[in-house]
């Protein structure tokens, strides 16, 4: 006959067994994420690559602007339609980042002292978070906090998506017979424009998604 195991063994079977699945579930995030940048980038590829060869036969003429237009369009779709996926999986991370600390809180509750050993955090808001993911808290709050974000996935395509926008502006003043300074003052605009709706849009959909499981449970304890 099997001797049940200990209160204190079992509760740290089960806390690893959702560990485990944590990782999983992060590890699937971080492949669905570099495939859509993937994916974003051949279309962006074969696109440049097709108006090449259209600017070749038609030397930039009237049916190479209207068939670059089109064709960026189509580009433009699949950025932004790859950004919000991002965005999506990034805030999916952000969950499983906070299970795991608070899966870590309870490692600590059942044995407090191997907390020293510990290099992430045990607490589930979000500097607690940002701790897990090695970003400076302090950073985070003045001009490192820019600086990370243009070197995250959306915020890298979104400059890549925001020159597209330029290029379509600067395209759409040629099809209107604008001199040369017109053209680059309609790409440079729209270009600028097309960065401070992003990071809008990047800025709007981390603060509005406001979930009720993530609430903080454990957090982090004043300094």
């Amino acid at each position: 006959m099997e001797t049940p195991p200990e209160p204190a063994a079992g509760k740290l079977q089960i806390l690893a067994t959702e560990h485990w699945s944590l990782l999983a579930s992060r590890s699937l995030t971080y492949t669905e994420s570099l495939g859509r940048v993937n994916v974003f980038l051949a279309i962006l590829s074969g696109a440049v690559i097709a108006l090449a060869l259209v600017a070749q036969a038609d030397r930039f003429g009237a049916t190479f602007i209207a068939i670059a237009i089109l064709t960026l369009l189509v580009v433009l779709f699949a950025g932004f339609a790859t950004i919000a996926r991002l965005m999506q999986l990034n805030r999916d991370d952000y969950r499983w980042v906070v299970g795991m600390n608070r899966l870590r809180h309870a490692y600590l509750e059942l044995h407090p002292e191997l907390e020293a050993n510990f290099m992430t955090s045990p607490y589930d808001d979000v500097p607690g978070a940002l701790r897990t993911l090695g970003i400076d808290i302090t950073a985070a709050r003045g001009v490192g906090s820019a600086l990370h974000v243009f070197q995250t996935l959306p915020g890298m395509l979104s400059v890549i998506v925001a020159a597209i926008v330029g290029a379509i502006g600067a395209l759409i003043a040629v099809a209107i017979g604008l001199p040369s300074l017109g053209v680059v003052l309609a790409g440079a605009g729209a270009f600028v424009v097309a960065v401070v709706l992003m990071a809008l849009w990047g800025s709007r959909s981390f603060r509005g998604s406001r979930d009720p499981s993530l609430e903080p449970h454990f957090p982090s304890p004043k300094t």
